[in-house]
């Protein structure tokens, strides 16, 4: 038990340590997030949509 207790302990003090982001940056890299993924899903959407359309124009006649 005293393990456990020492654990618990020792976590709370790193945690004191973590140098936390500001309200700022946590809002900034979370809109540089969503960005980067609504960019890649239509990156890849326009890919699914162009190979579609070769496979239904010039392959499956």
């Amino acid at each position: 038990m005293e393990k456990i207790i020492q654990f618990l302990k020792d976590a709370k003090a790193e945690l004191w340590k973590v140098n936390w982001p500001t309200k700022e940056q946590t809002i900034n890299y979370t809109l540089l997030v969503i960005g980067i993924s609504i960019a890649v899903a239509i990156f890849l959407g326009s890919l699914d949509w162009f190979f579609e359309y070769l496979l239904k124009t010039f392959v499956l006649k």
